[in-house]
């Protein structure tokens, strides 16, 4: 076996892990078809068997020679296993649910199918990004808890999101962001949960990247001790230009440390070479205590957590990081110093919030002159975690928040069952587009995603 520089695969093999063969890269199910596709041989005729969960024999459903097969006839709310079979070789047995989902479904994965339990089992950390191309590019790691969470899949479609393909999966790669520069894109993340930070790109569409620069060392993320389990924590963010260099937020922390998690930020200089980490730059971080009276001040307990910032430039040209924050109706806010790429943040004020304490991103929109974001709208006291209600709020100033419209209402659902959220968005002409993390239809619960589900908010700025 030889070894190999990239940091993608197509797919990963762990040894001992029989992920299958033909391998079964995506599934998507719909209310009464489910959609599978594989990797293909030249040639090669597939056979697709199916049967109703734990019921009898497996059916041969059909014959092909594509890539593709779609289970039709099936039932609302059952719950299907598959396979695919090329002469002796036969795919892991998958499984799905039936029923009715919302927007275009990029990717599932049922809560019980172990396809991926080497990593986890509910797919998380959704990050989109266009190439000037034209086409779009969609991840989402493979998270639970305990787990390794090391597995990132990666996704394309050539038609503005209408439909999407497997191109390959990234190890070890988790909380992971795509984004662009100069042209280039390039994949930001970390190992595993609270691992070190890397840093890769792709050249050829999704298809390949390049073996990852680990940009900070983090420490040991599994340990459940509080002295020893912090280490750099992120999530899919906004990359912004700003005075010549791009910034990203972070923190190094941990939910088990005394501290929690201490915001920080990385940057480096817009014209360098992004994959040498020699050209970095981290503030120091700097815990939540530090600013014990200002907040207290300003209604925030000592007691709160803050993490997974998000970055934008203010109307007067400040970078800021605002922040989730386990206040409710709260987001901390804290300022970059554009002078010097080392220093650590000053807290630059606390605002009224009026999304659930879950990971937001803001994109500024140049035409209204207006900052947007989309979270979990919060409508009631006793469940401040719910995410059933996603929403679209806009703010001319940074300060003050007010609700556009609700895109996502499942209130009539359980909110322990259902969750849209952590979504990564653009602004493109007149409309957002956007990839959700979704639990839906059977998931193990409302964070513990059962799909990757892309959106577009048609003339946004007309509502």
């Amino acid at each position: 076996m030889k070894g190999t520089a990239l940091w993608s695969h197509r797919p990963y093999r762990p040894f001992f892990w029989e992920v299958g063969d033909p391998y079964l890269c995506r599934v998507a199910p719909s209310r009464d078809q489910i959609r599978l596709e594989w990797l293909t041989q030249d040639g090669a005729e597939y056979e697709i068997f199916y049967r109703v969960r734990g019921e009898g024999d497996f059916l041969l459903a059909g014959k092909t020679v594509e890539g593709f097969f779609d289970l039709e006839g099936l039932s609302e709310g059952t719950e299907y296993e598959f396979f695919v079979q090329c002469d002796t070789q036969k795919s892991r047995v998958r499984l799905a649910r039936c029923g009715d989902s919302v927007g275009t479904v990029v990717n599932y994965l049922h809560p019980d199918d172990e396809a991926y339990a080497y990593s986890g089992r509910y797919l998380c950390s959704p990050s989109l990004v266009r190439h000037p191309d034209g086409y779009l590019l969609a991840s989402m790691d493979l998270y639970q808890g305990r787990a390794p969470q090391n597995l990132t899949l990666v996704f394309r479609s050539d038609d503005d999101g209408k439909t999407w393909y497997y191109v390959s999966e990234l190890t070890p790669c988790f909380w992971g962001m795509l984004f662009l520069h100069k042209g280039e894109i390039y994949m930001m993340a970390t190992s595993t949960e609270y691992g070190d930070l890397l840093i890769g790109k792709t050249v050829d569409g999704g298809k390949s990247f390049s073996a990852p620069t680990v940009l900070w060392k983090g420490s040991n993320g599994k340990s459940r001790e509080r002295a020893t389990s912090p280490g750099v924590h992120k999530n899919p963010q906004n990359v912004v230009s700003y005075h010549g260099r791009i910034y990203t937020a972070l923190e190094w922390g941990s939910w088990q440390a005394d501290y929690g998690f201490a915001p920080m930020v990385a940057s480096c200089d817009e014209n360098a070479d992004l994959l040498v980490a020699e050209n970095w730059h981290f503030t120091q971080p700097r815990k939540l205590e530090t600013f014990a009276p200002q907040l207290e001040a300003a209604g925030v307990k000592t007691d709160a957590v803050v993490l997974e910032g998000t970055l934008a430039i203010s109307l007067e040209g400040k970078l800021l990081n605002h922040m989730r924050c386990t206040q409710y109706g709260k987001s901390v806010v804290f300022e970059v110093n554009p002078t010097d790429p080392d220093a650590p943040l000053e807290l630059a004020r606390v605002i009224d919030f009026p999304a659930c304490y879950a990971k937001f991103m803001i994109r500024y929109d140049e035409k209204s002159g207006d900052y947007y974001t989309i979270g979990d709208r919060l409508y009631n006291r006793d469940t401040p975690n719910a995410r059933n209600l996603l929403s679209l709020f806009r703010s001319s100033d940074l300060v003050h928040w007010e609700t556009v419209c609700d895109l996502l209402d499942y209130r009539h659902e359980d909110c322990k069952d259902v969750g849209f959220q952590y979504v990564c968005f653009w602004i493109e002409g007149e409309d957002i587009v956007f990839l959700c993390r979704t639990a839906l239809n059977g998931a193990a619960g409302y964070h513990d995603s059962n799909y990757s589900t892309f959106h577009r908010i048609s003339s946004f700025r007309d509502l």
